[in-house]
């Protein structure tokens, strides 16, 4: 009697063992109803925005170690690296601090030899806000950012379309690139090195797909109003799904995406957008919603497949890319290589110097007549003086619109010039002017969803 006891309680021992082994830190019983998605989407985010990883703060240990895991889950899958362990990129950051980062970077050859040298970029960042501290009763307390949302959900979403389409590429035309991109927080420092410095051209990439803060709040795609990526997204949409994305034209936030986009590359950005954890501590993985994560997965898998098979020319709207004859003759350098970005009025954020443009920014009549919109991209070069030397449409609307962008890009006062290794550069920077019509009442015009009156007489 005493050994069939003691058989009975070895057995139980053995079988607590085997559920407990089904849980990741922090589980309930309901999650032994997940699917295999859900389950590994969970892992995942557990994994990367655990506390030891500290927030994962740009040139960190914790945004070294996801930039690890990334790499792990890459090989473990069979897809082909091209970047090494050890890659790193060396940069200054925001408060003067030389750090030390990474891209992972890997790739699916498409199987179609006509169109296997033409690529889709997929991306998400690796970085988070990092941890600090606050004064709770005259204490220091310890606090960590885990931005398991921002952008844990973005890193997991990129493991596993990896994995699925590794396993469907002989449905893949085009090659897939798979980025996880440090330093995002440092004006998407690690997006602009893969851009710039990583390769010798960026000829052959068809497009760029970005995956961030993905785990709770409406499933969103960004375009910047690129008609041929939103006729794609609406046949994907057409299709039976489990979930659409709403199609936006307006940034929810700036990310990696803008880095393309201002590169000539066109570019979406897959988001469910802000969320009341945003940036806090309370941004952990209990937040995520990983069923509607998993529907999301779907729907970018299936569109990815059909942006990657798709006939060539992918894009009919892709303007010829061009350097500004300027930029040549003074030997300008990218405002994203600069060790010290040129600042307006005191702001390294160009955000602050498209606010200055919107206030003094009118709409021309002629356009206002006809209801013409949309997004005039300009290339201006900031000499080492600070002086506006030069402005260029790369991409236009109309005369119209593009006349006034350049009038008042040119009017615009001097800045504080970009250096590099200590000394003042030239700068060549991209900069977006978007025309949104939304209210033609008399004497009054949208820009960006804002009224605005004239500002001049």
């Amino acid at each position: 009697m005493t050994m069939k006891k003691t058989v009975l309680s070895i057995l139980l021992a053995l079988s607590v063992v085997t559920v407990r082994a089904q849980f990741l830190p922090g589980a309930s019983y309901s999650d032994l109803y997940d699917s295999e998605t859900v389950h590994s989407l969970k892992e995942h985010v557990s994994y990367i925005a655990a506390a030891d990883k500290e927030g994962r703060k740009a040139g960190s240990e914790g945004e070294r170690m996801a930039a690890e895991y990334l790499r792990e889950a890459f090989e473990k899958d069979g897809i082909t690296m091209l970047s090494t362990p050890d890659e790193t990129i060396s940069l200054l950051a925001s408060n003067g601090d030389t750090i030390q980062t990474r891209n992972v970077i890997a790739l699916i050859e498409g199987c179609d030899k006509a169109y296997s040298g033409q690529y889709i970029v997929i991306g998400a960042h690796l970085d988070g806000r990092g941890c600090d501290t606050y004064m709770v009763d005259g204490q220091q307390v310890p606090r960590i950012f885990y931005g398991a949302n921002g952008n844990a959900s973005g890193v997991a979403m990129l493991i596993e379309l990896a994995k699925k389409l590794s396993r469907s590429s002989l449905l893949l035309h085009r090659s897939i690139m798979l980025v996880g991109f440090g330093a995002s927080g440092e004006t998407f420092a690690g997006a602009w090195h893969f851009i710039h410095n990583r390769f010798p051209s960026t000829e052959g990439w068809d497009a760029m797909i970005d995956l961030d803060m993905l785990g709770c709040g409406t499933f969103s795609a960004f375009t910047a109003s690129n008609q041929d990526l939103n006729d794609l997204l609406a046949a994907e949409s057409g299709e039976l799904q489990p979930i659409k994305p709403v199609v936006t034209s307006e940034a929810p936030y700036p990310s990696d995406n803008m880095a393309f986009y201002n590169s000539e590359i066109p570019s979406v950005m897959f988001t469910t957008g802000r969320y009341p954890e945003f940036n806090t501590e309370r941004d952990t993985p209990s937040i995520l919603d990983y069923e509607a994560m998993e529907k999301e997965l779907e729907y970018i898998y299936g569109f990815t497949i059909r942006l990657a098979s798709s006939p060539a020319p992918l894009f009919s709207n892709n303007s010829v890319r061009k350097q500004p004859k300027k930029q040549q003759e003074i030997n300008a350098v990218p405002y994203g290589e600069c060790d010290v970005k040129p600042t307006f009025l005191g702001s390294r954020d160009p955000k602050a110097f498209l606010d200055w443009v919107y206030t003094y920014l009118e709409y021309p009549k002629e356009a206002v007549a006809h209801g013409i919109q949309g997004k005039v991209i300009l290339e201006m070069v900031i000499d080492a003086k600070g002086n506006i030397a030069e402005v260029e449409v790369v991409r236009g609307v109309s005369p119209a619109l593009d006349a006034e962008a350049v009038r008042v890009v040119k009017a615009a006062p001097g800045w504080k010039p970009g250096r590099v290794a200590g000394q003042k550069v030239a700068t060549v920077m991209t900069i977006p002017v978007q025309f949104i019509l939304k209210d033609t009442r008399k004497g009054k015009v949208s820009l960006n969803g804002m009224i605005l009156e004239k500002k001049r007489k």
